[in-house]
């Protein structure tokens, strides 16, 4: 008998995981605050008429990533799994489509141009492909008649190259230390870890070597003086001057010098014009996020959701503590956005994609959850 809709969304709000869903709401709430703060410096700069060009863009993403993202979240997990796989596979066929008709930005190409809107499937691989891992090992590990680790390593190897003809070396840094933490949770041996431990340093000293532009980052990391560090040195000044409760609302200077104020740097944004406080604040609300998600995967019942939770969460946390390294010159920039809250369109129907999932497989429904599970 088919439930009726109201039903229907009362068991959804039963089952979902309410203290996950508030606190991405809360980010992608922080994300529109301070675009209204941002939208302006960047339109004056690209001299576009509209100030508020990325505000309303910003928002219109929001609300359909939303949308998504509670239209997912409403799926079974078997729903959800084929979901990521389905995406996955889009995600590779528009990864090789980039290769003849992708569009450069800034000696990168790793966009498609779909009119005033450029599309980044790169963003959309990350989660698919921690989601379909997770299911091979799982399968694996269960007695499945699958090489499932072998097929696993062979998109991971796909996706890793895709991403450096692009070149996309920060994605690649990320990907391969979700996919690495998905497989030391599957339960991988020591001299696995030996083994992608070395591959990763070896991978890294040959993009250092062969990627210029990855030898000037690290070179004006290692040794600002005589290197271009414009930007880290504006991000820096910006964190200073904003104090405890910063400079006010619309005050800041930053966004008026910084070509990526209001992406790749928006935390420094937020710290100019809002201060420490509201700074500490948003880093509480993925700490939040990430320990939130990590419990539930440990009282989950099914293996399959279990790594797929601890990889997506892995994939926010990381993702947020680079871009917030990045802003506080604790590493060499790697060009990322912090997660729901810096601009761009690709960025937040991807993030609110992947929330969507885990919002799907951490949902209380009979059997899902461990007994001692209590809320």
């Amino acid at each position: 008998m088919i439930q009726t809709l109201p039903r229907a969304v009362a068991s959804w709000w039963r089952g979902i995981d309410r203290t996950l869903l508030f606190v991405i709401l809360a980010l992608i709430t922080t994300g529109i605050v301070l675009s209204m703060a941002s939208s302006p410096a960047a339109a004056a700069r690209l001299g576009l008429d509209d100030p508020f060009h990325f505000l309303y863009r910003q928002g219109v993403f929001a609300v359909l990533g939303i949308i998504g993202m509670l239209a997912i979240s409403s799926l079974s997990p078997k729903g959800a799994r084929r979901l990521a796989a389905l995406v996955l596979v889009g995600s590779f066929v528009l990864m090789v489509a980039i290769l003849f008709i992708g569009h450069e930005v800034k000696g990168a190409t790793r966009w498609l141009r779909l009119g005033s809107f450029s599309l980044q499937p790169s963003e959309f691989l990350k989660p698919a492909l921690l989601v379909t891992v997770a299911w091979l090992f799982a399968e694996e590990k269960r007695g499945a008649p699958i090489p499932g680790r072998l097929i696993a390593f062979i998109l991971f190897v796909a996706a890793i190259g895709l991403l450096m003809v692009q070149p996309d070396f920060g994605q690649s840094v990320l990907l391969t230390l979700c996919f690495g933490g998905v497989f030391f949770a599957s339960g991988l041996s020591w001299l696995w870890v030996s083994v992608l431990g070395g591959l990763a340093v070896t991978g890294s000293g040959l993009a250092y070597m062969t990627l210029p532009h990855v030898a000037a980052r690290v070179q004006s990391f290692i040794n600002p003086e005589g290197n271009e560090t414009y930007q880290i040195d504006r991000a820096i000044e910006a964190i200073s001057r904003g104090g405890l409760t910063g400079v006010g609302p619309g005050e800041g200077e930053v966004k008026h010098l910084l070509p990526d104020a209001n992406t790749d740097f928006i935390f420094s944004v937020a710290t100019e014009e809002f201060g420490l406080l509201a700074s500490l604040s948003i880093i509480g609300l993925f700490a939040i996020l990430v320990t939130r998600a990590w419990n539930q995967a440990m009282r989950l019942n099914d293996h399959f959701a279990q790594l797929a939770v601890a990889g997506l969460a892995l994939q926010f946390g990381l993702q947020a503590l680079i871009n917030i390294s990045v802003n506080l010159n604790l590493i060499p920039p790697k060009g990322m956005t912090l997660p729901f809250v810096s601009n761009g369109g690709s960025s937040m129907l991807a993030l609110t994609f992947a929330a969507g999932l885990m919002l799907a497989f951490t949902r209380r429904r009979p059997g899902a959850y461990s007994m001692q599970y209590g809320g």
